[in-house]
């Protein structure tokens, strides 16, 4: 199955908001909810790609032949590429009714961990949504990031006992979650979490915590001082804040406050192999890629993410070949042009 069969597919299937389009740019989708598009005018999600396409790669072959390694260790996991299945939560809402968020996540989590990478998983209202994530975990033997929604601690605690129970290797939470139009007056309430809050969450877990929707020098910091094992450089795809910034525009300065301190994810607009070589060269330890791996489920099932994957993947390494770099380690901000 080729990734043009994958978009194909999915246009008969994805539902009335989604387009499948070649290139998800965030352009057709707008500022459609229910849908996967962004709130307020709608730019967010656009600029956020059109951020990594401003950054070029610097070629340079003049270097002796070797083999490429695009492996990449984490919280004493290895995976093949430094790239993740973002969380997706409300898929019948947003997409159509093809999948439930319990099967969504069944399928890409079981079809990340075969293709050698692992999916953060989504959460929601109904508890079946988070039982049924963590299920998919234990099955896959941990290698999956169940991630909750900034629910009160009552709740919170209550599914970090579940997501301790998979054996999960990591879990995390989109603080920036709080801003989604559809949690609003919703039971039980979601909302902003102070840094003694997330540290009694941090420690509730026990196990590596990401914090997801970071945007500021001041926010990683916060997340540090909670003691956050990873954070997630996010505006959450343009969802819940309009006129943020462009993840690739924080992302630099992000990176050289806390690079060391903390693992450094980013996510918002990455659309290529050659968008996450740019990520990891401004400063990124990994990539979270979302609305095309909804794409690639739909259209093809666990075939189509595989496909999917590879297709990242094997961009990376040829971006990797072309620009001087052997392995991730190599690669450095000056193998781009900001």
């Amino acid at each position: 199955m080729t990734y043009q069969e994958i978009l194909a597919s999915a246009r008969t299937c994805i539902g009335a908001y989604c387009k499948a389009c070649p290139v998800c740019d965030g352009r057709a989708c707008g500022n459609k909810i229910p849908g996967p598009g962004a709130k307020g005018i709608g730019d967010t999600a656009v600029r956020n790609f059109q951020g990594w396409q401003a950054v070029r790669v610097n070629l340079d072959t003049l270097l002796p032949n070797a083999d490429l390694d695009t492996g990449f260790d984490l919280f004493g996991k290895h995976f093949r590429y430094p790239f993740f299945a973002g969380p997706v939560g409300g898929v019948q809402i947003h997409y159509s009714d093809k999948y439930s968020d319990i099967t969504y996540n069944d399928e890409m989590v079981r079809a990340c961990a075969e293709a050698g990478i692992a999916a953060f998983t989504g959460d929601g209202i109904n508890e079946q949504v988070m039982a049924g994530a963590v299920a998919a975990v234990e099955r896959a033997g941990g290698l999956g990031v169940p991630t909750i929604k900034p629910w009160n601690l009552e709740t919170v605690f209550r599914k970090l006992d579940a997501v301790k129970r998979s054996g999960a290797f990591a879990c995390a939470m989109d603080v920036d979650a709080a801003g989604l139009p559809i949690l609003k007056g919703m039971q039980p309430p979601a909302g902003r979490k102070s840094v003694e809050e997330l540290a009694e969450i941090v420690k509730e877990a026990g196990i590596p915590f990401v914090v997801k929707g970071i945007m500021t020098v001041k926010g990683a910091e916060k997340a540090v001082q909670a003691g956050a094992a990873g954070i997630v450089v996010s505006n959450h795809g343009g969802r819940v804040l309009d006129q943020c910034p462009a993840t690739a525009e924080v992302l630099p300065e992000i990176a050289d406050a806390v690079g060391g301190k903390v693992k450094i994810f980013v996510d918002g607009g990455l659309r290529s192999g050659t968008d996450v070589f740019k990520a990891l060269a401004m400063g990124a330890d990994a990539v979270l890629i979302c609305r095309p791996f909804v794409t690639a489920l739909y259209g093809g099932g666990e075939e189509g993410v595989k496909t999917y994957v590879e297709k990242i993947g094997q961009e990376l390494a040829d971006t990797m070949m072309m620009c001087g770099a052997d392995s991730l380690t190599d690669i450095r901000r000056d193998m781009v042009r900001l």
